[in-house]
């Protein structure tokens, strides 16, 4: 969550949600992280590096139609890059208030646990605008195509989210 947001209290949540002071009791030195920007049809997801200030792009997870495939994938990123902590994008409204996407993130960070067996502490963190600065810089600074930039822009949006996270930590 960014400073001027508050995460919500994990009140009954199956998952190991954690603030930014939780986040950083929870990680040592040389921890990774890995980010998701977590969507309907596409995850995006990115790490940083084991000095935990630079966030990079892995890919851009196709959603199957069975949670399994995805977790399956994201377990294997876990187990190889070993990840010790999950920013998720917060997908807050413009107003700040939580709209149905939040339900949504959380049930997939509660999946995460509960079916996946990912035991990790999760930092929601708002997400508001980054696919739009995203979808800006790769069109104004990159010259991509609309369909080259449908590729990216999902890894692209797990950057900036864990990025931003990055640098609260």
């Amino acid at each position: 969550m960014s400073d001027q947001h508050k995460p919500s209290p994990n009140k009954g949540r199956s998952f190991q949600e954690v603030d930014l002071a939780g986040m950083r009791a929870a990680i040592g030195t040389g921890d990774r992280l890995l980010g998701i920007d977590f969507g309907d049809k596409k995850i995006g997801i990115a790490v940083s590096d084991g000095l935990q200030s630079v966030a990079s792009p892995v890919e851009t997870l196709v959603r199957a139609k069975k949670f399994s495939a995805d977790a399956d994938r994201l377990r294997q990123i876990i187990a190889e890059r070993d990840i010790r902590g999950i920013v998720l994008g917060w997908p807050l409204q413009m107003d700040g208030s939580q709209g149905p996407r939040c339900q949504a993130t959380i049930a997939f960070a509660r999946n995460l646990r509960t079916l996946a067996e990912i035991d990790l502490p999760i930092l929601l963190w708002d997400e508001r605008l980054t696919s739009a600065m995203v979808e800006k810089f790769l069109i104004n600074d990159m010259d991509m195509t609309r369909s080259k930039r449908r590729k990216v822009v999902d890894q692209m949006a797990a950057v900036i989210i864990l990025q931003s996270a990055l640098d609260a930590l």
